[in-house]
Order: structure tokens, then C-alpha cells, then sequence
């Protein structure tokens, strides 16, 4: 047997059937595997099978496609035939045929090349079966099985180019390979003569062509497995794509010198997607992503600023092309050291955060390839289709289960605003997750609940105390909400969710980081994916079950809270706030903490046993405790705002081994980047002050007297992102594309190329003659609008707990309203 981890997979239509191509790493080098003769399969109602098989044989379907009887069941009860088909030219003229007569064909957008492995339950790791020991290369149609988990040590290239502003020139490529079964190598191909540079290894080219023909001769020597880059897809590989079209290059990046196979996103011309045989391609910022990396601006230069304090070696963001363009034409050398620290740069951010594994391990629990972008839904299919199918059923087409019922998102109850001293936060750990693993709900007990359920109908469930509730303790049946039943027997979804809870918890046992944040990612997402149209088991019944019991989890348990005697002050989803009104210190108030933690939870496993015989996996954590907190009112308004608060904790400190307090920030101005860095600071000191008893009049005094001054201006910058073309913005324009409106105008006066046309970042100020950019405002800053309209607000909520304003401390020393 050889152990390997499937890196891409391809399909090539042919007269014998389908050919399924997967490139797959091993200890021995890389492996292409080839399958040869397959067939798509989906899936129709039996009772049309005579229909289907005169309107096949008169259409131009051909010779190749056959019918088979099956025993599986449609979604809606029914028995189903299955449908095989030679080629997808076949299959797509089925479909055209099955839904201009009104005959529902299932699972036909499955892709036999991933369909191939999610059947054998291949997730990434894979054995192939050997008919002789030795070296291989190449295998055609060898036994195949689901492999153990196996250390992949996985050669990487970090890619970077260096091109003309206007896109007509390749300037340089810099590279960085390090891992797998190489040596670490750092190396730059420029256009021009050559020029000594001791302290980066660069090669000279008298022009592109002779570049691009390196480049690709010494890429296919080292023989990366994964390719890495900032935005790589759609910029460096697309460019250096049109530049081998047009230079009539092939462009051979793949393993055996095959070409990148693109495709176009549907919804947008300038997106692609790439596929690379053999090679995985790896975007930094969708992977940071699809990790739950969250930044201001994920930007190359904000990234690794935050993440290595260190960044790019041309600093001038606004004129970063022109020097470039500067430095190829005077000074290729410092060109080079920029171009190849970049390319570390992407480097060291994947391997700080740790994305290389993350992706590895991303792929092993979905069975998606590691460069798939976003997938949730596919990630949640490929799970479930396989162990579906073996229940003996074949999944819905999207829309199909769609009904009038509206789902409710989750619960978030009235806050009550003001300024606390001890406030916890007990906080259910993956409440939907468990909510769906303890009341069964996925589509096949759903799907038994709809056509065998002995329960004629379900009564809107009131919680009771488990003494006196008249439950269902007895029954295979779980009542959901508005009318639907699950089966306890049988069910899927809670089976996966154990699965992938116990390896978590394996994960954190040996501290594999990057498979623990894949697995909770995953399991987070499967209420998500049933609560989308784009979803085949979309029904609202499934998602309205999950959140209207997490209502009710919610109200009971702030119900049993209050009953212990503490004020619940707000609520959101999962978590509930708790004053602790009586607690006189931090002992005191986290001794209560875990006490009510262990209350509720055995309270919750009492009641759902007593009442639905169930075991409950809800899991209630004493998660904060909050020495000082806030919660602010809604603008205008007396009533409590909600997802917007701040607290102050204290924690040990990595450094100094000491305990300090840290503010956390949630949904305030601190913490939207659309707001000035001055307000954001005011804020986050004003609100330190006033947490430790101090008071914020001189500073308050003293931050106003430098703004008029002057003193502050740099803080006093918006940076907002354009996210439509800017002449999509005609009425009611925004100030952000008012300014990015000026500066193209401005631009093109300098006889420069405008920035802002499809959307980007824009950072501008406001002047007494409205929104300038950082590009050109000659304009006097309107000081009022930022005393007014920024410093005011972001204040004034915490000041109110003491009945004052920001305007009525400054009333005393200036008229300034």
C-alpha cells in the first residue's frame, strides 16, 4: 500500500467514459492516479421510468446513457432509478430533456470526480494499492481506500511578481521554496543586464521571454507541491498567464508541464478560479479567512505588520507603483530585495498563523480540495450524501423542500443599559451544534418524522419543571416547532457533529491548534448551511427547530438564573449576562460563577431525560468575568442597545507573569474601523478612566483644545472601503465615494491613472467644503463635524451613567456647540 493525501483532482471526457485524474502526495514523490471509464449518476422517480426511457431514445442523448433500478428513495418517499451516463455532453442533455418535460432529476450537479471519493469516504488521506514494489510515478486504475492519518510534509513556493503600472511590462518574479524534500531557496528572475547584488540571488533575463522560459524550466526542477501569494490567483498567476498568451509561451506550472485550467466567476468577470494539476494554490487572504483571521485591512502591508511587526521595504502606499516603476528603471537590486521580501513575507504569515495546516486539515474532515475557497455547503454534503446514501436515499435538488415558514435567527433579549461592577458571562458551548446532536434534528430524521411519526400533531412546547412536565420520554419521536417531528433512531447530522466534537477534543488534548479551529469552524456551519436556499436540504423546518429551541433554551435558563437570585441584564444567542449585584469581590463573584454553571447543566440533563428521554449535550461554561461593564442605550432612545458593550477583565499577562486589566470591546466605535483613530482612542481611554474611578474631565479638556489646534490632525483620517463601481454611486452618494470621486478627478489632472474606478480602499478627511482625499485636500479641516459628529457620540453613552455630557464638562471652559 501507498500512503499519500489527494492534492488536486481533474476529469477529461473520452469515448470510454469519464477519466478522473488525481495528483496525490507521497513519502515516494509525487503520484498521478488515473481512473478510467466512469459515469455520472443521478437519480429520477421510478414511477417515470418508462416515460424517461421513449423520451432518451428519441433524443439526441444517443447510446450513451443507461437505466437501473435502485433501491433508494427519493426525499419524497418515492423509489428512485438511477441514471448513468457516459459523459457530462450526456448528462447535460439529459437534464435539458428531464426538465423541459417536468421530471425531476436528482444529484445530477454532483461532480463525478469529487462524487468518486466522497463514496469511499476519502477525505484527503487515501492508500493506494501497489502491484509491485518500486518507484511509481504514474498509476492507472489501482484499488483505492481511505487512508490513515499520515504526517504530509508538503513543499511550498511563496510567489510573488513585480510588473508596470499600466500592466505592460513583467518586471521580476521572486520565490520562496522551503519544506518537504528540498532545501530552502530564495530567488529573484529580473528583466535587465545584470548588476551585482551580494545579498539576493538573482538571475538576469534580456526580456520577458527569456524569463518566463526560466521561471517555468526551474519551477518544474524544484517541484513545489503548493503554491503560495497574496492575492495570487487573480493578480501574479492571471497576469503571468496573459503575458505567456501573449508572448505564445504555455504557460506550464503544472506537474508533467501541464497548463492551469481557469474558470470565471459568474458573478463577477474580474474573479477566477484556477486549478493547477498537482499543485495546491493557496491565497493568503482567503485563507486567513476561511481560518476566522478577522483584520482592518488585509492588505500585505496591514497584515504582517499586525502578525510579524514587519512589513513591506516600500512604505509609500499611495505612490507604491510609481516607486517601483522608479526602482526598475534605477535601482533593480533594492527592486529585487522588495520583490523576494515579499514573498516572505506571505511565508512567515502562513506559518505564524499556522495556515498550511489549517487547510490540511480542512480538507481532511470535509474531503474538499485544500484551495477551496468558502464551501460550507459543499464542505456539509460531501459529509452527509455518502452516509445518505447508504440509509437508502438520494438527496433533493436546491429549492425543493422550501416552504412558507420563516425561521427566526437567534434569541437576543432587551438589554438593560448602564455601568455594572461584576457581571459574568455563562456562555453554552456550540449551542447550535448541541441543540442539533441532542433533539436529533438533521434531514433524514426529519424525513422519517414527515412519513412514519406516530404523533398526530405537536403542541407548541411550554418548558416545565421536570417534576410535573408531561413529556415524550417514552416515544421514538422528538417534537420540533411548527409541526415537525424527528426520529431518535435514525439520523445522521448528530452522528457527524459526535464525531467531529470528540476529535476537537482530542485536538485540544495534544494541542493541534490548527485542527481544532477546523473542526469548530465545521460544526458551526452546519445551522448555516441548512438555513440557506442554496442548500439542497434547505427547510425551514430544520433551521426554525434549531433556533426556536435555542429561544427557549435561552428564556429558561435566564428563568432559573433569576430564580437563584442574580439579574440577567442581557442575552445574545448563547450567552447570558449576569449581574451579580450582591458579589463583593473577584473571588466571591467567580465562586458564583461555576456554581451556576454546574446548576444549570445538570439541570438541563434532568429535564431532557425526565421529559424527551434524551441525553442533553448542552454544555453551559462560565466564560467571563467582567470587573467592570458597560452597556449602552440606543441612540435616541431610553431601551437598552443590543451586540454593543465593553468590558473590563483581568488576566495573567504572558510577559510580566502579573495579573492586568484589558477592555474588550464589542460592537462599539472602538472597534469599527469606519470611525477616526482619534475617536477610537478617546473612547477606549475615556472608558479606562471611568472603569478604575477616575475621572476624564482634564483629559477630555485638554483632547478637544488639540483638536482645534491642530495638534491632532493625523487622527483624524476615514478610511472606508468602496465596494461597487464608483459610478454606481449617483444619488445620495456617500462621503467616502464623494472623496475617491475627487481624487480620480484629481489623479487625472496629474496626468495619472485613477484608483478608485471598481472599488478599493479610500482614506479621506473632512473639510469645511466636505469629504477631501489624503490624495489632495486643500480645504481647512471642519473641526465641529469631528468634535460633533465623532468625539461627542463616542463618549457620551458612558457618560450619561453619571448624568453628564462630553458638552456639558466643556460647557464651563469654551462655547464649542
Amino acid at each position: 500500500m501507498l500512503s499519500g493525501f489527494v492534492l488536486t483532482r481533474q476529469w477529461r471526457e473520452q469515448a470510454d467514459g469519464l477519466r478522473l485524474i488525481y495528483w496525490v502526495y507521497s513519502d515516494q514523490g509525487p503520484v498521478q492516479v488515473t481512473v478510467t471509464g466512469q459515469e455520472t449518476v443521478s437519480f429520477f422517480p421510478a414511477g417515470q421510468v418508462q416515460r424517461v426511457n421513449d423520451l432518451l431514445r428519441g433524443s439526441k442523448a444517443g447510446k450513451g446513457w443507461r437505466l437501473r433500478p435502485l433501491a433508494l428513495k427519493s426525499f419524497f418517499n418515492e423509489p428512485v432509478h438511477g441514471l448513468y451516463c457516459s459523459g457530462q455532453r450526456t448528462l447535460a442533455q439529459c437534464r435539458d430533456l428531464f426538465d423541459a418535460h417536468g421530471i425531476p432529476l436528482w444529484e445530477a450537479d454532483i461532480r463525478t470526480v469529487d462524487r468518486f471519493l466522497s463514496e469511499r469516504f476519502i477525505t484527503g488521506d487515501i492508500e493506494i494499492h501497489l502491484a509491485s514494489s518500486g518507484q511509481v510515478t504514474a498509476l492507472t486504475n489501482p484499488p483505492l481506500r481511505r487512508g490513515e492519518r499520515n504526517p504530509v510534509a508538503l513543499r511550498c513556493a511563496s510567489v510573488d511578481i513585480e510588473t508596470a503600472m499600466d500592466g505592460s511590462q513583467l518586471y521580476s518574479i521572486a520565490a520562496h521554496c522551503f519544506g518537504g524534500r528540498g532545501q530552502e531557496v530564495k530567488r529573484v528572475f529580473m528583466v535587465g543586464q545584470a548588476q551585482p547584488c551580494t545579498d539576493t540571488d538573482v538571475l538576469w533575463f534580456d526580456h520577458e521571454k527569456a524569463l518566463l522560459q526560466a521561471f517555468l524550466r526551474w519551477f518544474q526542477q524544484d517541484d513545489p507541491d503548493v503554491i503560495l501569494g497574496w492575492n495570487v490567483v487573480n493578480f501574479d498567476l492571471r497576469f503571468l498567464q496573459k503575458r505567456c498568451d501573449l508572448l505564445r509561451l504555455q504557460f506550464s506550472l503544472g506537474r508533467m508541464q501541464e497548463a492551469p485550467e481557469w474558470r470565471q466567476a459568474r458573478d463577477e468577470t474580474q474573479h477566477y478560479f484556477v486549478l493547477v494539476p498537482g499543485r495546491v494554490v493557496l491565497d493568503g487572504i482567503d485563507t486567513l479567512k476561511a481560518a476566522t483571521w478577522n483584520f482592518e485591512s488585509f492588505s500585505l502591508e496591514y497584515v504582517s505588520r499586525q502578525l510579524l511587526e514587519r512589513g513591506k521595504l516600500v512604505h509609500d502606499v499611495d505612490n507604491r507603483g510609481d516607486e517601483i516603476t522608479e526602482l526598475f528603471h534605477n535601482d533593480k537590486p533594492a527592486l529585487a530585495r522588495y520583490n523576494l521580501e515579499d514573498c516572505c513575507l506571505v511565508s512567515d504569515i502562513f506559518a505564524k498563523a499556522d495556515l498550511l495546516n489549517f487547510a490540511l486539515e480542512r480538507s481532511r474532515l470535509t474531503g474538499l480540495p485544500m484551495d477551496k475557497v468558502g464551501g460550507s455547503v459543499a464542505a456539509f454534503e460531501n459529509l452527509f450524501l455518502p452516509r445518505l446514501h447508504r440509509e437508502g436515499y438520494v438527496a433533493p435538488n436546491i429549492g425543493e423542500l422550501q416552504s412558507d415558514i420563516t425561521a427566526p435567527g437567534g434569541y437576543v433579549m432587551q438589554s438593560d443599559p448602564g455601568l455594572y461592577r461584576h457581571v459574568l458571562v455563562l456562555d453554552f458551548k456550540s449551542l447550535y451544534p448541541s441543540i442539533i446532536r441532542t433533539f436529533c434534528i438533521d434531514p433524514l430524521s426529519l424525513l422519517k418524522g414527515r412519513y412514519e411519526s406516530d404523533l398526530q400533531a405537536v403542541v407548541p412546547y411550554v418548558y416545565q419543571r421536570p417534576d410535573n412536565a408531561a413529556g415524550s420520554a417514552n416515544s421514538a419521536w422528538i417534537p420540533g416547532f411548527n409541526g415537525a417531528v424527528f426520529s431518535k433512531q435514525q439520523h445522521l447530522l448528530p452522528d457527524i457533529i459526535k464525531t467531529l466534537w470528540d476529535a476537537r477534543d482530542q485536538a485540544k488534548k495534544v494541542r493541534n491548534a490548527p485542527l481544532s479551529q477546523a473542526i469548530k469552524i465545521i460544526m458551526n456551519s452546519f445551522y448555516g448551511v441548512l438555513g440557506t436556499p442554496l442548500c439542497r436540504f434547505f427547510d425551514p423546518l430544520l433551521s426554525s427547530s434549531i433556533t426556536l429551541r435555542g429561544h427557549d433554551i435561552m428564556l429558561q435558563t435566564r428563568q432559573l438564573i433569576e430564580q437563584q437570585g442574580h439579574r440577567v441584564i442581557y442575552g445574545d444567542t448563547d450567552s447570558v449576562f449576569v449581574w451579580l449585584e450582591s458579589a463583593e469581590n473577584d473571588e466571591e463573584a467567580e465562586q458564583i460563577g461555576t456554581r451556576l454553571a454546574v446548576f444549570l447543566n445538570q439541570w438541563w440533563q434532568h429535564y431532557l431525560d425526565h421529559t424527551f428521554g434524551l441525553e442533553s449535550f448542552l454544555e453551559l461554561e462560565f466564560e467571563t468575568h467582567y470587573q467592570r461593564f458597560f452597556m449602552p442605550t440606543m441612540r435616541g432612545s431610553e431601551a437598552g442597545s443590543k451586540k454593543r458593550y465593553c468590558g473590563m477583565v483581568r488576566q495573567l499577562d504572558g510577559d510580566s507573569g502579573e495579573q492586568q486589566d484589558k477592555l474588550i470591546f464589542k460592537g462599539l466605535e472602538n472597534v469599527r474601523t469606519d470611525w477616526t483613530p482619534l475617536a477610537r482612542r478617546l473612547q477606549y481611554d475615556v472608558f479606562w478612566m471611568m472603569f478604575h474611578d477616575e475621572s476624564p474631565d482634564l483629559y477630555l479638556e485638554q483632547v478637544v483644545q488639540d483638536l482645534l489646534a491642530g495638534k491632532l490632525d493625523e487622527e483624524l483620517v476615514y478610511r472606508k472601503r468602496i465596494r461597487r463601481r464608483l459610478v454606481d454611486y449617483q444619488k445620495n452618494v456617500p462621503p467616502h465615494a464623494q472623496a475617491a470621486k475627487k481624487a480620480d478627478v484629481w489623479l487625472q489632472q496629474q496626468g495619472r491613472a485613477p484608483r478608485y474606478e471598481r472599488g478599493g480602499w479610500v482614506s479621506y478627511v473632512m473639510t469645511v467644503n466636505g469629504p477631501e482625499p489624503m490624495e489632495h485636500h486643500p480645504s481647512a479641516l471642519d473641526y465641529d463635524h469631528y468634535l460633533t459628529r465623532q468625539l461627542a457620540p463616542a463618549v457620551d453613552g458612558i457618560l450619561q451613567c453619571e448624568g453628564r455630557s462630553l458638552e456639558s464638562i466643556l460647557r464651563s471652559q469654551m462655547t464649542l456647540f
